[in-house]
């Protein structure tokens, strides 16, 4: 059974840009190049076009991502399976004996500096459900993720977008780190390659993620990124 028919709810609800709305035209223009098979292609700017408002349909774009791809090991990622929210070198990763030379473990901790001042322990399902609201709640919020043509962005924003690719990446590291079998066994490791190759080429091409960010799957993302 396929990723697509085996689970086709999200995490959380769809975002989408409202229709005729610039980021609508964008992701259009999105579908079109990724489309034609060019990821490397797919990220660039496009010519003439705002760069916030290209990071700003991307970021809603990745958010979808991630939750339909995180929906699907739900019923795996259980406070009992992962009571922590941990990342580490990528299990898919054919080198092994890189990767037995490095199997040091990461662990994160959730605050969101309102409600959540001081970081917390939590399981992996908890944290993953706490950024996605954070990130919602973010794009809901139209002075910071203005959906109205021409209406201005933040001093913030490029900030605010750069810690959410941060958390965002997590949720893929622990995908790959705890749960990389269980996708095989579904047979999607090729789709969720594909996602996360596409996600660390945005990353890269706007310098959105730091590289100790990275650490937990850097001899995986080079692998990856050697690729055509």
């Amino acid at each position: 059974m396929s990723l697509q028919t085996r689970n086709q709810k999200t995490f959380r609800p769809k975002k989408s840009a409202p229709s005729g709305s610039k980021g609508a035209q964008l992701h259009r223009h999105i579908t079109t190049t990724l489309g034609s098979g060019n990821l490397r292609e797919a990220v660039r700017l496009p010519l003439g076009e705002d760069p916030n408002e290209w990071l700003a349909v991307n970021t809603m774009d990745f958010f979808n991502q991630v939750n339909l791809l995180y929906g699907t090991i739900t019923e795996f990622c259980t406070p009992v399976s992962c009571p922590t929210m941990t990342a580490g070198p990528s299990i898919s990763y054919k080198a092994s004996a890189l990767m037995q030379r490095s199997l040091h473990r990461y662990e994160y901790r959730w605050a969101d500096g309102i409600k959540i001042k001081k970081p917390i322990e939590v399981s992996a399902p908890k944290y993953v459900e706490y950024l996605m609201e954070w990130i919602e709640c973010l794009l809901d919020d139209e002075s910071i993720f203005p959906q109205k043509l021409g209406a201005p962005f933040p001093p913030c924003f490029r900030e605010v977008v750069k810690t959410i690719f941060k958390r965002m990446f997590r949720v893929y590291a622990h995908i790959y780190h705890s749960h990389f079998q269980k996708i095989v066994h579904l047979k999607e490791e090729a789709h969720l390659n594909t996602c996360f190759k596409h996600f660390i080429l945005f990353s890269r091409e706007f310098q959105l993620i730091g590289k100790e960010e990275l650490a937990p799957l850097h001899e995986f993302i080079e692998s990856i990124l050697l690729q055509h």
